[in-house]
């Protein structure tokens, strides 16, 4: 793996086409939109998102598993502490002593199966047996908490308090919480490029990571306007809907997007902070490899036609970088090329070309220090 030496700031330009690129759900999952400009907005926990479905899907064999290093930590119907336990054991650390009880009270099998539970309790049916388990590193004290508020019979709440003095939780050492944190690290492409708190109360303290990589909420150039449509689905979910109209099986529905968007989002890629993380050269090259496909994995008729355009690089020859990151964006110009017009799609706009950029830089007096690569 080599070594990542060099300080990284990047423009990262997306479109999208009747389509929504990221719903709000304080808003009815419509586009987020900046108040005041009317401009579109797309958060940089959206973009990551995006970049770890894409990671996830090219780094998984044919038997679901992924490759060495290459795993994600923060994936769909992910049970964080699944991740923490799995590095404790592989590290050889104690973690506990797991406390697992047989459940032969029928009443109280029912009452687990019709409730949600909270970290480091856990319900399972095995051989035909019905069992209650409480993880070695779960936490009593939140346990018991939960406990006074559940709304389980006062039987099965007896019953878990039960199992509970049984089991003997420990807190890891200062240099296991290390121990997990870096091993995290080799083992999580996310967690080495973003970073990730992963101190839970649930599960083994792996510490917290601060990623190399940083994203800005991804801005439109131009005002946005939410279209809503109605739609309709020709079918019902019961039969009660069925009777209410009659046998038209009709039902209703809205949907929401915008005709054109031109999105720019900057992002950053600190040197200093890869050497904590192991982010390597290679791990970068994935991570452009992320921007550029990542639309193409993760397609949704919801978001319409998403598509990468431009992504700019600036490299520093140094850690701690020559320039500073927004007099570097600034060389960087999107207009479109009719100012009344109503972009419709990217040809209705230009962006700088690599040539006027290189003659900016070289005007700066920083071509010697900072090289420019389009990637698209």
């Amino acid at each position: 793996m080599l070594e990542l030496k060099n300080r990284i700031d990047f423009v990262y330009i997306f479109d999208v086409q009747d389509g929504n690129p990221n719903g709000d759900p304080d808003a009815g999952n419509l586009p987020r939109v900046d108040a005041q400009t009317g401009k579109g907005l797309v958060t940089d926990v959206c973009l990551k998102r995006k970049v770890r479905n894409y990671v996830q899907v090219v780094s998984t064999d044919e038997n679901g598993k992924s490759k060495e290093g290459l795993d994600i930590y923060i994936r769909e119907k992910a049970v964080l502490g699944r991740s923490h336990v799995k590095a404790f054991k592989a590290l050889g650390y104690e973690m506990g002593e797991e406390a697992k009880e047989e459940i032969k009270d029928a009443e109280i099998v029912e009452d687990l199966k019709e409730s949600g539970l909270c970290d480091g309790l856990s319900f399972s049916e095995e051989d035909e047996k019905n069992y209650i388990t409480i993880e070695g590193v779960a936490d009593k004290k939140a346990i018991t908490e939960w406990l006074k508020d559940t709304e389980l019979s006062k039987k099965t709440t007896d019953f878990i308090k039960g199992v509970l003095k049984k089991s003997k939780p420990r807190r890891p050492t200062e240099k296991e919480t290390e121990g997990g944190r870096d091993w995290m690290c080799k083992n999580y492409y996310d967690v080495r490029a973003f970073g990730a708190v992963m101190s839970l109360k649930s599960a083994p303290n792996c510490g917290q990571v601060r990623g190399p990589i940083q994203l800005t909420f991804a801005r439109s150039e131009d005002r946005i306007v939410t279209s809503e449509h109605s739609i309709t689905r020709v079918a019902v979910a019961t039969e009660q809907e069925a009777k209410n109209q009659g046998g038209d099986n009709h039902t209703m529905g809205r949907k929401a997007t915008i005709p054109y968007g031109l999105y720019v989002c900057h992002g950053f890629i600190s040197a200093n902070l890869a050497k904590q993380t192991g982010f390597s050269e290679e791990d970068l090259a994935l991570f452009w490899d992320a921007l550029k496909n990542m639309f193409d994995v993760d397609r949704s008729a919801a978001r319409g036609l998403m598509s990468a355009q431009k992504l700019i690089v600036f490299r520093h020859n140094s850690v701690l970088g020559n320039a500073p990151a927004d007099k570097l964006f600034k060389l960087v110009e999107v207009k479109k090329k009719q100012d009344d017009a109503i972009p419709r799609s990217f040809e209705d706009y230009n962006v700088t070309c690599k040539a006027d950029v290189e003659k900016k830089l070289e005007e700066l007096h920083l071509n010697e220090n900072i090289t420019v690569e389009y990637l698209i």
